[in-house]
């Protein structure tokens, strides 16, 4: 197995502690990135093959800087994991447009912002490999999840195009699917609830905002295992355009299958009797 260069965002919390610790154990180099390198080096611990590096994904600036530590300090960059996340939750109605603003921020346009600075050195290299770590939320949408979804949803629609415009370059692309693993994402320091209530919704608010903080740290999936598997995931030669993480992923995923299969037939009649005559 070759040793590769990672570039990791939001290492220094949830997920991105443990892939950047299984990505280390394989053998691989890694630059850790968070918005606070004190964290994420408390989180890392040192390792000759680790690099870390402050890096706010909303910022530009930021993630060029980065990029350019990652290249003189290990010399390329074979992988990256776009992991930063944030949960802003709560009814569409609710949620104010400056806090939907900020999930986008984060989840959508961050891992824009990182890959735009990653891609001229993979361009390069005729090589890469760039994970966007999505969601079930990214498959299909549930209530008081609309600017998460909306956030995960565009992050499929970049990187589907992406994957077409790159794939000459020897460049890959991987979305990622988990479901609901035991990671840092429903802390408090991750996810935000809508604090603007209108009382139409006060009952229905409360048994959810009941289900969400009720499931933090009840997850069934393993980060860790999660981490391993991104790891074998990377090393293969033709890395799968998606992967799902998790039972409860692949059983969004054949839902959401069958209700499109099931949507297109309905209609089929009438869809399909759209041309001009």
């Amino acid at each position: 197995m070759d040793s590769k260069v990672w570039l990791i965002t939001g290492a220094g919390r949830g997920m991105g502690v443990d892939i950047t610790k299984a990505a280390l154990k394989a053998g691989h180099k890694v630059v850790a990135t968070g918005r606070n390198i004190d964290s994420v080096a408390k989180a890392l611990g040192e390792d000759e093959n680790l690099l870390i590096v402050k890096l706010d994904v909303t910022k530009q600036a930021d993630a060029d800087a980065a990029v350019n530590a990652a290249v003189e300090k290990f010399g390329r960059i074979d992988v990256l994991v776009n992991n930063a996340a944030n949960f802003i939750a709560g009814f569409f109605e609710e949620l104010t447009q400056e806090e939907i603003g900020q999930q986008l921020q984060t989840s959508l346009i961050g891992p824009m912002i990182v890959t735009r600075a990653v891609l001229p050195i993979m361009r390069k290299q005729r090589s890469g490999h760039i994970i966007a770590i999505s969601s079930t939320a990214g498959l299909t949408s549930l209530e008081f999840c609309s600017a998460y979804s909306a956030s995960k949803f565009g992050l499929e629609g970049f990187i589907q195009a992406l994957q077409t415009e790159v794939s000459p370059f020897g460049i890959n692309t991987t979305i990622v699917n988990p479901g609901f693993f035991r990671t840092e994402l429903l802390t408090e320091q991750s996810t935000k609830y809508a604090d603007n209530p209108i009382a139409d919704y006060s009952e229905k608010r409360e048994q959810l905002m009941q289900f969400w903080k009720g499931a933090n740290g009840q997850q069934p999936g393993d980060p860790a295992k999660l981490a391993r598997a991104l790891v074998t995931i990377a090393n293969e030669e033709k890395p799968p355009l998606r992967f799902l993480a998790g039972a409860d992923a692949v059983g969004t995923a054949e839902q959401v299958a069958t209700t499109l299969q099931q949507q297109a037939n309905a209609y089929r009649e009438l869809s399909s009797s759209m041309a001009f005559a």
